[in-house]
């Protein structure tokens, strides 16, 4: 019997939208589905016990992070990351692809591999597709990313045309080291901002996505829209049986526009960032809590959230926590958002299955305001 298996629930009517089941050996993800980012194999801020309170069926860590600080190897002798971080739900781990690219100082890219020096302490390392995932499979999550190149946005066509080739190169070679088959590989689509690109990247990486696949090079400063025309570009031309992961996406309009156009799973840093500078997402925008405005404010963050924050604690006091410095005022609007997040993926879950996909984006939009 497969480890892992993907079935469709539901396929909405009017758009690209679907409610699905994702089966893995540590639980099943019903999506479409956030992830929280536990980067250094911790959500900043919020413990596993109130993540599971929140809802939160399945978190991101950081490969390139654990291979620094404190290495795959310490990480496996601990029995894997589930049970060195004490979370017995699903895992991803990214290929480290991305953050050697961009957090790397003078890298070095070839179409063998990556030299870099890191970001920790400048030592040298070298990283080849085989490499990349040989730490995965120390850390031991449920899902892998395999490795690749992630070019910045503004390059030209044939600059962005090399780094999707050396991706699907790099793709070939992660499928082909990759043995482990308690972990599912999830290629990377590329190919920048160009179409042409994005189609083709496509459907070379479709042989290799048995399990899912992922778009990355997205949300890279580039603006929504043209975020959305290239998710448009590749929905016609997406396997139907296994999910579609959009990676490094999080804020409320990028998931519902996500989900419009066929996506299954998100991940993004960005709900636990801006709560540590004060910023909460509620059911009517977006609130800064550090503001004069909340300093009498005794309500919660938000009327309709039930999450420990909001039964417990007032604007005010938020204010408070996050004027003086206090790490408690972070936590707390951390795993409000969070908790906001998951419950706006299960409301789109539930206008997928009852066919008012549309109806729900309309309602959600005209009370959260401009985003």
């Amino acid at each position: 019997m497969e480890k892992f298996s993907y079935e469709v629930v539901k396929q909405d009517s009017k758009t690209g939208a679907r409610a699905g089941v994702l089966h893995t050996p540590h639980g099943d993800i019903l999506t479409p589905v956030y992830m929280p980012v536990g980067t250094q194999a911790t959500v900043k801020g919020v413990l596993p016990r109130d993540l599971k309170e929140a809802n939160s069926q399945i978190i991101l860590s950081n490969t390139y992070h654990l291979y620094m600080r404190p290495g795959d190897e310490i990480v496996k002798n601990a029995g894997g990351l589930h049970k060195f971080m004490n979370w017995d739900r699903p895992i991803l781990t990214d290929s480290g692809g991305f953050q050697v690219f961009s957090l790397a100082k003078l890298n070095n890219i070839k179409d063998d591999g990556v030299t870099f020096s890191s970001n920790v302490d400048g030592s040298k390392h070298f990283i080849t597709p085989e490499k990349a995932i040989d730490i995965e499979n120390n850390l031991g999550a449920d899902i892998i990313m395999a490795f690749d190149e992630c070019s910045e946005y503004g390059v030209d066509h044939a600059r962005a045309k090399k780094a999707m080739q050396r991706t699907l190169s790099w793709l070939d070679r992660c499928y082909n080291h990759h043995k482990n088959d308690s972990q599912a590989l999830f290629p990377i689509v590329q190919g920048n901002m160009y179409k042409d690109l994005r189609v083709q990247s496509l459907k070379e990486t479709t042989p290799y996505a048995k399990y899912g696949i992922a778009i990355g090079g997205l949300s890279v400063g580039e603006p929504k829209p043209v975020m959305y025309e290239m998710l448009d570009e590749l929905y016609p031309h997406y396997p139907t049986h296994i999910p579609r992961y959009l990676m490094g996406v999080g804020s409320p309009d990028c998931l519902i526009e996500g989900v419009i156009r066929g996506i299954d799973m998100f991940d993004c840093v960005l709900a636990t960032r801006i709560a540590r500078n004060g910023t909460a997402l509620t059911s009517r925008g977006k609130i800064v809590v550090r503001n004069g405005a909340y300093k009498d404010d005794f309500t919660p963050l938000d009327p309709e959230c039930d999450c420990y924050a909001c039964r417990n604690y007032t604007k005010a006091y938020l204010r408070h926590m996050i004027n003086v410095g206090e790490m408690m005022g972070g936590m707390l609007i951390s795993l409000h958002n969070i908790t906001f997040l998951n419950k706006l993926m299960s409301d789109l879950r539930n206008a997928i299955l009852g066919d008012y996909v549309l109806e729900f984006r309309k309602e959600f939009y005209a009370k959260f305001g401009k985003i």
